[in-house]
């Protein structure tokens, strides 16, 4: 189908703007651009979707401290979600993705905890990776019973991807992993890159420079997706979307999954671009598909309880 409507009128007007491309030549730059970009999109008179409540709280990382941001729910409904922002591995914050954050702790009853991790290119690949299975396993041991889950958007839904790889089998059970346009082709070499690598605000020039700032090696496993062993990996929901250079590579991502006899959704997105999870509530098309997977999501996360680790191993927590 066409482009929606609504998102052809905003790439034209980043476009008249000088907003694209959004890689400005150095991280520094490229983050102070993102950053505008994503508070922009907000317009005036914004208010947040409420919760029951926000923290911005510092865990032990691998690193060092690591800020992680724990949203509470409305209603709650049991279950514990570890979200990792978008964003290319080099940009993105707390404040970039907190809508989403919002969304996605509201709409599956989840206490969400969105974890600043640490961008290339000052840190590449593994530190994400190491930082997200650090909020992982807090999160893990913070709620011990509850279903847990990982989702991520762009770079963070290839993390979490990552994540659910390298939990199989060493923890508790992991329910599900939510997949919004992942990235899992670091050669960039499947035709939706040609075919959507320009005029659909993520572009392959980008993507070009994103993975060359965190992936030193991009065979790893870990970041080259299609390669990966998924065997026996959490049910997964993997959301596309039409007009987006990765749209290939997160539909064989799905595929890959279903041939391993792993439970997937796969949710196309027809008429969107890259990056539409930034928009829910603007655009109706991208609401109308993030509720969708939000809703399949929050049937993956209907297990039954954990058992609570014992006291010893619950992760203490300090104020930022």
């Amino acid at each position: 189908m066409p482009l929606d409507p609504r998102f052809r009128a905003l790439l034209d007007t980043l476009s008249e703007s000088g907003a694209i491309p959004l890689v400005r030549g150095t991280a520094t730059r490229t983050r102070e651009h993102y950053r505008s970009l994503a508070l922009a999109r907000r317009g005036p008179g914004f208010v947040p979707e409420p919760v029951a409540s926000v923290e911005d709280l510092t865990i032990d990382g691998p690193g060092g401290p690591l800020p992680v941001r724990v949203y509470h729910p409305s209603e709650d409904r049991d279950r514990a979600v570890t979200y990792l922002h978008g964003g290319g591995w080099v940009v993105g914050d707390l404040d970039t993705h907190d809508p989403v954050c919002r969304r996605v702790a509201n709409h599956v009853g989840a206490v969400t905890v969105s974890v600043d991790y640490r961008l290339a290119p000052e840190h590449p690949y593994p530190a994400a990776l190491e930082d997200a299975l650090a909020a992982l396993a807090w999160t893990s041991a913070r709620w011990p019973e509850r279903c847990l889950g990982v989702a991520g958007d762009s770079a963070g839904a290839s993390l979490a991807a990552a994540v659910a790889l390298r939990h199989r089998g060493t923890g508790g059970p992991l329910a599900g992993q939510l997949l919004f346009y992942p990235a899992t082709d670091p050669s960039l070499g499947l035709p939706s890159v040609a075919a959507n690598g320009s005029g659909y605000f993520l572009t392959r020039a980008d993507m070009d420079w994103f993975v060359a700032q965190y992936a030193p090696d991009p065979a790893d496993p870990a970041v080259n997706l299609l390669n990966a062993d998924v065997t026996g990996v959490a049910p997964a929901v993997v959301a596309t979307a039409e007009f987006d250079p990765l749209r290939d590579e997160g539909n064989a991502y799905a595929e890959r999954l279903r041939a391993a006899g792993v439970p997937v959704v796969h949710l196309p997105g027809p008429g969107l671009i890259h990056g539409y999870a930034a928009f829910f509530g603007l655009v109706p098309a991208a609401d109308e598909l993030g509720e969708q997977a939000l809703e399949s999501f929050g049937d993956l996360l209907g297990c039954a309880p954990r058992r609570p680790a014992p006291v010893s191993e619950r992760p203490a927590v300090s104020a930022p």
